[in-house]
């Protein structure tokens, strides 16, 4: 075989590899996901036991057939708070993950577009952000607030937007200089309409790529939050504060802290082999 071919079979080998890869995450994280959406919807019909009832004598039971993973401190149906968690914990990360993506998306399209002072000014101000560890911002805006489901949800958003702005300034700051835009600049399209219309359709590809990544972060802060106590609060069950209260017990009951662990560990995976997949998919 001479050595061009021999070189064009490698290429398309190696090619056919990497999208059977793509495809494969892809499909794993989308299946998982999917799973979890159903478990979070179908919860009342799901859940064995009611998530929040007390059942003093049933305290700290081991995984059995009547309790598939165990009851807790209280006695309460461990994989019924864990089913029920599961709708929070997506929530909060879909709904942070949306709020950081609007900011985000709003602020990197104004900046990369106008560009000049504005985008000065913005930069310095997103990167001014980014130079502090989100956890301090976190914990600081929660400290002026009741921890609660709602604030949990605006807290994460309004603290991790900046990444999501400079991915979309540096796609506008590309589009801008396309044909397509310099056209409707030239037919004198008002700036709104070219940045709503013609520029924003085409930074949209990467910015879902970074909201898939983003809402298993989101999920993995919320869970930190509530271990801390400062998240989403007893007797209301998240995956974070599920695994607080098993800590207290963990040299007796150590299916109250491997449980949840494992819930979130799966989590995070799924949005990462999925995030991963389409942007190797798409090329972003």
């Amino acid at each position: 075989m001479t050595e061009p071919v021999s070189r064009i079979s490698y290429l398309v080998n190696r090619i056919s590899r990497n999208t059977k890869y793509v495809i494969r995450n892809t499909a794993i994280g989308g299946f998982i996901l999917v799973g979890l959406a159903l478990i979070a919807v179908f919860a009342p019909w799901i859940s064995p036991y009611d998530p929040l009832a007390v059942n003093l004598p049933d305290a700290l039971l081991p995984p059995s057939a009547q309790y598939w993973l165990g009851t807790d401190l209280l006695g309460r149906d461990v994989l019924s708070r864990l089913v029920y968690g599961a709708r929070i914990s997506l929530v909060i990360g879909l709904i942070a993950v949306g709020v950081a993506v609007l900011i985000g998306t709003m602020v990197g399209l104004i900046a990369g577009y106008l560009g000049g002072r504005v985008d000065s000014v913005v930069m310095r101000f997103v990167d001014t952000m980014l130079a502090f560890p989100s956890i301090f911002l976190l914990l600081a805006v929660i400290a002026m607030l009741s921890p609660s489901i709602y604030n949990i949800m605006v807290v994460i958003g309004l603290t991790s937007w900046m990444g999501v702005a400079r991915l979309v300034r540096a796609e506008v700051l590309t589009v801008k200089e396309r044909e397509f835009v310099l056209a409707a600049r030239t037919i004198g399209a008002s700036t709104a309409r070219i940045m709503l219309r013609h520029v924003l359709p085409n930074v949209v590809t990467p910015v879902l790529v970074a909201a898939t990544l983003g809402v298993g972060g989101a999920i993995l802060t919320e869970s930190v939050l509530s271990y801390l106590g400062l998240g989403v609060q007893p007797p209301t069950p998240s995956w974070g504060n599920i695994l607080n209260e098993g800590r207290v017990a963990l040299g007796v009951a150590w299916w109250l802290t491997l449980t949840p662990g494992v819930c979130i560990l799966v989590t995070v995976l799924a949005f990462n082999l999925l995030g991963e997949g389409l942007r190797e998919r798409w090329r972003c």
